[in-house]
């Protein structure tokens, strides 16, 4: 079934629209703050769509994630109290347990790793503030995590160019599917365990 090669045609058309860099600059906000799907989906058809223009895409990702993590990390500081039933109600109670856990033993890292790695970077932007983080080195971390990861995604997009993209549209409905099975998976095991 050819679900995700269709999708991933949608995409691409939408990371050609006029406005891309505005939904692109908006999903980038939201996603470091309350949004779950990550700015990576929009980056990547863009900077395949313009490869000259890939590394102008992922100062916009890593400055409205950064904008993005900076209202997180406001929620949490000054609203903890009443986001706390809202996110254990969504699931997020014991993830913040652990990110809790990692701010107490390894501080400010924890922000970096959680900026270039694919956990939920919102987590740790509100756990920062609710702990009291200090301001200035969540700033840093956050830009030099994000910043890495977005710029990572950027040049492999644009270095891999079109040769990526038809590779990437070969094998894009093997891969989507592959990823639905492990998450299934994960999910069976969840449910058992």
């Amino acid at each position: 079934m050819k679900l995700f090669s269709k999708l991933y045609d949608r995409v691409l058309s939408w990371s050609k629209h006029p406005k891309a860099q505005w939904y692109l600059g908006g999903m980038s906000f939201a996603e470091s703050s309350f949004f779950p799907i990550p700015p990576d989906v929009m980056l990547m058809p863009m900077s395949l769509a313009r490869p000259e223009k890939a590394f102008f895409y992922a100062w916009i990702t890593t400055i409205f994630s950064l904008l993005g993590g900076l209202l997180g990390y406001a929620l949490g500081f000054w609203l903890m109290d009443v986001l706390l039933p809202i996110l254990d109600s969504a699931g997020y109670g014991p993830k913040l347990a652990q990110a809790q856990t990692f701010f107490d033993e390894y501080g400010v890292w924890v922000v970096f790793i959680a900026g270039f790695s694919p956990v939920p970077y919102k987590v740790f932007t509100i756990s920062a503030g609710a702990s009291a983080m200090a301001l200035l080195p969540f700033i840093i971390a956050s830009f030099i995590g994000r910043g890495a990861r977005f710029f990572l995604v950027a040049a492999a997009m644009r270095w891999g160019g079109k040769r990526f993209e038809d590779s990437l549209r070969k094998w894009v409905d093997a891969i989507g599917w592959g990823l639905v099975g492990l998450l299934l998976l994960y999910f069976v095991y969840k449910w058992m365990v």
